[in-house]
Protein backbone atom coordinates (compact mmCIF):
# COMPACT_ATOMS: atom_id res chain seq x y z
CA UNK A 1 0.00 0.00 0.00
CA UNK A 2 1.43 3.34 -1.01
CA UNK A 3 2.94 5.54 1.84
CA UNK A 4 3.72 9.36 1.06
CA UNK A 5 5.95 10.73 3.66
CA UNK A 6 5.41 14.00 1.96
CA UNK A 7 2.63 15.53 0.32
CA UNK A 8 2.70 15.35 -3.86
CA UNK A 9 -0.33 15.85 -6.34
CA UNK A 10 -0.75 16.74 -9.97
CA UNK A 11 -2.68 19.50 -9.05
CA UNK A 12 -1.38 22.38 -11.16
CA UNK A 13 -0.71 25.44 -9.52
CA UNK A 14 1.48 28.83 -9.75
CA UNK A 15 3.52 31.30 -8.20
CA UNK A 16 5.74 34.17 -9.69
CA UNK A 17 9.53 34.05 -7.75
CA UNK A 18 12.35 36.15 -8.18
CA UNK A 19 14.44 34.85 -10.60
CA UNK A 20 11.88 33.69 -13.23
CA UNK A 21 8.06 31.85 -13.30
CA UNK A 22 7.97 28.98 -11.48
CA UNK A 23 4.37 26.53 -12.64
CA UNK A 24 3.46 23.48 -13.54
CA UNK A 25 2.87 22.88 -16.61
CA UNK A 26 -0.84 22.81 -17.98
CA UNK A 27 -0.65 19.59 -20.19
CA UNK A 28 0.10 16.08 -18.57
CA UNK A 29 3.25 15.26 -18.58
CA UNK A 30 5.03 11.61 -19.11
CA UNK A 31 8.25 10.68 -19.19
CA UNK A 32 8.69 7.81 -21.76
CA UNK A 33 11.68 5.22 -22.11
CA UNK A 34 14.25 5.85 -24.37
CA UNK A 35 13.34 5.90 -28.12
CA UNK A 36 16.58 4.53 -29.89
CA UNK A 37 17.82 5.70 -33.17
CA UNK A 38 20.96 5.47 -35.10
CA UNK A 39 23.96 6.69 -33.47
CA UNK A 40 25.79 9.68 -35.62
CA UNK A 41 27.68 8.93 -38.21
CA UNK A 42 27.91 4.26 -37.45
CA UNK A 43 24.59 4.59 -37.87
CA UNK A 44 24.46 1.79 -34.79
CA UNK A 45 20.88 2.40 -32.96
CA UNK A 46 21.77 -0.07 -30.56
CA UNK A 47 22.54 0.61 -26.56
CA UNK A 48 24.64 -0.94 -24.75
CA UNK A 49 24.55 -4.50 -23.87
CA UNK A 50 26.41 -4.36 -20.65
CA UNK A 51 27.86 -2.33 -18.21
CA UNK A 52 30.05 -0.01 -20.33
CA UNK A 53 29.54 -1.18 -23.87
CA UNK A 54 28.07 -0.06 -26.74
CA UNK A 55 29.31 1.22 -30.35
CA UNK A 56 30.80 4.49 -30.29
CA UNK A 57 29.23 7.10 -32.63
CA UNK A 58 29.73 10.94 -33.48
CA UNK A 59 32.03 12.05 -31.10
CA UNK A 60 32.74 8.12 -29.09
CA UNK A 61 29.44 7.91 -27.57
CA UNK A 62 27.66 4.83 -27.58
CA UNK A 63 23.85 5.39 -28.48
CA UNK A 64 21.04 8.00 -29.91
CA UNK A 65 18.02 8.56 -28.99
CA UNK A 66 14.99 11.21 -29.73
CA UNK A 67 13.67 11.31 -26.18
CA UNK A 68 16.94 11.14 -24.21
CA UNK A 69 20.20 12.87 -23.65
CA UNK A 70 22.83 11.94 -21.20
CA UNK A 71 24.53 8.77 -19.26
CA UNK A 72 23.21 5.28 -19.16
CA UNK A 73 24.67 2.21 -17.56
CA UNK A 74 23.07 -1.25 -18.06
CA UNK A 75 23.32 -4.50 -17.04
CA UNK A 76 21.22 -6.26 -14.32
CA UNK A 77 21.02 -5.98 -10.40
CA UNK A 78 20.82 -1.92 -10.52
CA UNK A 79 18.87 -1.70 -6.73
CA UNK A 80 19.91 2.44 -6.62
CA UNK A 81 21.04 5.45 -8.26
CA UNK A 82 21.79 8.96 -6.52
CA UNK A 83 22.53 11.77 -8.69
CA UNK A 84 23.04 15.78 -8.34
CA UNK A 85 22.22 18.40 -10.76
CA UNK A 86 22.26 22.03 -11.72
CA UNK A 87 18.15 23.33 -13.15
CA UNK A 88 18.95 24.53 -16.36
CA UNK A 89 17.31 27.96 -17.48
CA UNK A 90 15.45 27.67 -20.24
CA UNK A 91 15.29 30.08 -22.83
CA UNK A 92 11.48 31.62 -24.51
CA UNK A 93 10.75 29.78 -27.59
CA UNK A 94 7.81 30.45 -30.37
CA UNK A 95 6.00 27.23 -29.50
CA UNK A 96 5.40 25.31 -25.89
CA UNK A 97 8.91 23.25 -25.46
CA UNK A 98 9.74 21.10 -22.54
CA UNK A 99 12.98 19.73 -20.95
CA UNK A 100 13.08 17.00 -17.64
CA UNK A 101 16.32 16.83 -15.60
CA UNK A 102 16.30 13.36 -13.72
CA UNK A 103 18.05 10.28 -12.69
CA UNK A 104 15.66 6.78 -12.98
CA UNK A 105 16.46 3.14 -12.94
CA UNK A 106 15.63 1.18 -16.43
CA UNK A 107 14.14 2.01 -19.60
CA UNK A 108 17.15 2.19 -21.32
CA UNK A 109 15.99 -1.03 -22.79
CA UNK A 110 12.92 -1.92 -21.85
CA UNK A 111 9.24 -0.66 -20.87
CA UNK A 112 9.83 -0.10 -17.10
CA UNK A 113 11.14 3.08 -15.31
CA UNK A 114 11.17 4.67 -11.90
CA UNK A 115 12.76 8.24 -11.82
CA UNK A 116 12.42 11.75 -10.37
CA UNK A 117 13.60 15.14 -11.60
CA UNK A 118 12.78 18.61 -12.38
CA UNK A 119 11.03 20.20 -15.30
CA UNK A 120 12.00 23.15 -17.51
CA UNK A 121 9.61 23.95 -19.56
CA UNK A 122 8.74 27.18 -21.38
CA UNK A 123 5.13 27.14 -21.65
CA UNK A 124 1.99 29.43 -22.90
CA UNK A 125 4.91 32.49 -23.17
CA UNK A 126 6.64 31.88 -20.01
CA UNK A 127 9.21 29.47 -18.29
CA UNK A 128 8.08 26.46 -15.69
CA UNK A 129 10.08 24.81 -13.41
CA UNK A 130 9.38 22.36 -10.81
CA UNK A 131 9.89 18.78 -9.50
CA UNK A 132 8.14 15.49 -9.85
CA UNK A 133 8.64 11.71 -9.58
CA UNK A 134 7.60 8.76 -11.78
CA UNK A 135 6.72 5.11 -12.53
CA UNK A 136 5.78 3.88 -15.36
CA UNK A 137 3.07 3.25 -17.06
CA UNK A 138 1.91 6.02 -14.79
CA UNK A 139 2.37 9.81 -15.75
CA UNK A 140 4.65 12.06 -13.61
CA UNK A 141 3.25 13.43 -10.26
CA UNK A 142 4.49 16.90 -9.86
CA UNK A 143 5.63 17.80 -6.41
CA UNK A 144 3.79 21.10 -5.07
CA UNK A 145 5.19 21.11 -1.56
CA UNK A 146 8.36 23.59 -2.58
CA UNK A 147 9.03 25.50 -5.45
CA UNK A 148 12.24 24.73 -8.29
CA UNK A 149 14.17 28.16 -9.64
CA UNK A 150 16.61 28.05 -11.87
CA UNK A 151 20.24 27.40 -10.68
CA UNK A 152 18.94 25.33 -7.85
CA UNK A 153 21.02 22.27 -7.20
CA UNK A 154 18.94 19.39 -6.59
CA UNK A 155 19.96 15.70 -5.29
CA UNK A 156 17.91 12.86 -5.62
CA UNK A 157 18.00 9.30 -4.82
CA UNK A 158 16.14 6.09 -5.71
CA UNK A 159 16.56 2.74 -3.55
CA UNK A 160 14.93 -0.38 -3.49
CA UNK A 161 14.34 -1.57 0.17
CA UNK A 162 12.38 -4.85 0.64
CA UNK A 163 10.32 -6.99 -1.80
CA UNK A 164 8.83 -4.80 -4.10
CA UNK A 165 9.05 -1.09 -2.27
CA UNK A 166 11.96 1.49 -3.34
CA UNK A 167 12.29 4.75 -1.75
CA UNK A 168 12.00 7.78 -3.97
CA UNK A 169 14.08 11.04 -2.95
CA UNK A 170 14.70 14.50 -4.11
CA UNK A 171 15.63 17.60 -2.57
CA UNK A 172 16.81 20.88 -3.44
CA UNK A 173 19.42 21.54 -1.82
CA UNK A 174 19.51 25.48 -2.65
CA UNK A 175 15.88 26.07 -1.00
CA UNK A 176 16.62 23.39 1.94
CA UNK A 177 13.71 21.28 0.52
CA UNK A 178 12.61 17.52 0.17
CA UNK A 179 10.43 15.33 -0.48
CA UNK A 180 10.39 11.55 -0.28
CA UNK A 181 7.86 8.62 -1.17
CA UNK A 182 7.60 5.52 -0.76
CA UNK A 183 5.99 2.92 -3.37
CA UNK A 184 5.91 -0.37 -5.28
CA UNK A 185 8.01 -0.94 -8.34
CA UNK A 186 8.94 -4.96 -10.16
CA UNK A 187 10.80 -3.07 -12.59
CA UNK A 188 13.92 -5.62 -13.64
CA UNK A 189 16.71 -2.90 -13.02
CA UNK A 190 18.86 -3.44 -15.83
CA UNK A 191 19.59 0.32 -16.21
CA UNK A 192 20.84 3.22 -14.29
CA UNK A 193 20.70 6.20 -15.76
CA UNK A 194 21.24 10.46 -15.61
CA UNK A 195 19.43 11.83 -18.59
CA UNK A 196 17.95 15.53 -19.97
CA UNK A 197 14.74 14.45 -21.87
CA UNK A 198 12.23 15.76 -23.97
CA UNK A 199 9.47 14.51 -22.26
CA UNK A 200 6.00 13.27 -23.99
CA UNK A 201 3.05 15.47 -24.17
CA UNK A 202 -0.56 14.48 -24.84
CA UNK A 203 1.06 11.29 -26.18
CA UNK A 204 4.02 12.93 -28.35
CA UNK A 205 7.54 13.48 -28.12
CA UNK A 206 7.47 16.96 -27.11
CA UNK A 207 10.17 19.35 -28.79
CA UNK A 208 13.28 19.88 -26.49
CA UNK A 209 13.09 23.31 -24.74
CA UNK A 210 16.82 25.19 -25.06
CA UNK A 211 18.18 24.67 -21.93
CA UNK A 212 21.32 25.79 -22.13
CA UNK A 213 23.56 24.12 -20.21
CA UNK A 214 23.62 21.86 -16.78
CA UNK A 215 25.86 19.70 -14.78
CA UNK A 216 25.06 16.20 -13.84
CA UNK A 217 27.81 15.31 -10.83
CA UNK A 218 28.58 13.79 -8.83
CA UNK A 219 26.20 10.22 -9.01
CA UNK A 220 26.33 6.81 -7.80
CA UNK A 221 25.66 3.00 -8.64
CA UNK A 222 24.33 0.52 -6.21
CA UNK A 223 26.39 3.16 -3.45
CA UNK A 224 29.56 3.50 -5.59
CA UNK A 225 31.33 5.18 -8.55
CA UNK A 226 29.38 4.23 -11.95
CA UNK A 227 32.96 4.19 -13.50
CA UNK A 228 31.18 6.39 -16.71
CA UNK A 229 32.67 6.09 -20.49
CA UNK A 230 32.23 7.99 -23.27
CA UNK A 231 30.28 5.16 -24.61
CA UNK A 232 27.89 5.37 -22.15
CA UNK A 233 26.62 8.62 -23.60
CA UNK A 234 23.98 9.29 -25.91
CA UNK A 235 22.92 12.46 -27.46
CA UNK A 236 18.97 13.72 -28.79
CA UNK A 237 18.39 13.58 -32.29
CA UNK A 238 15.14 15.77 -33.23
CA UNK A 239 14.08 16.00 -36.91
CA UNK A 240 17.64 15.50 -37.87
CA UNK A 241 19.31 17.95 -35.89
CA UNK A 242 21.35 16.62 -33.30
CA UNK A 243 19.59 18.76 -29.99
CA UNK A 244 21.24 17.78 -26.78
CA UNK A 245 24.79 16.84 -26.49
CA UNK A 246 26.93 15.42 -22.88
CA UNK A 247 30.17 16.12 -22.33
CA UNK A 248 32.90 13.07 -21.70
CA UNK A 249 33.09 12.44 -18.13
CA UNK A 250 35.10 13.98 -15.74
CA UNK A 251 38.02 12.32 -14.23
CA UNK A 252 36.74 10.70 -11.49
CA UNK A 253 34.10 9.04 -13.57
CA UNK A 254 30.52 10.37 -11.78
CA UNK A 255 29.75 12.99 -13.41
CA UNK A 256 29.38 15.20 -16.60
CA UNK A 257 28.07 18.37 -18.31
CA UNK A 258 25.05 18.80 -20.60
CA UNK A 259 24.47 21.28 -23.78
CA UNK A 260 21.61 21.88 -25.61
CA UNK A 261 22.53 21.90 -29.43
CA UNK A 262 25.70 19.67 -31.33
CA UNK A 263 28.36 20.65 -30.09
CA UNK A 264 29.96 18.71 -26.48
CA UNK A 265 30.76 20.63 -23.75
CA UNK A 266 33.83 20.26 -21.35
CA UNK A 267 33.29 17.78 -18.33
CA UNK A 268 33.32 18.85 -15.11
CA UNK A 269 36.61 19.95 -13.13
CA UNK A 270 36.01 17.14 -10.70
Amino acid sequence: MRRLVALATSVVFAASMAGGAVAAPLSTVAHAPRISLPTPETGNGHGNGHSHGGHGGGGGYGWASSNWSGYAVTGSGFTSVTGSWTVPSVAPSRGNTYSASWVGIDGFNNSSLIQTGTGQDYVSGRATYYAWWEILPAAETQITTFAVQPGDQMSATISKGAGSQWTIAIADTTQRESFTTQESYSGPGTSAEWIEEAPTVGGRIATLANYGATTFDPGTVNGGNPGLTISDGGVMIQNRVQVSTPSRPDNDTDGFNMAYGSTAPSPPGS
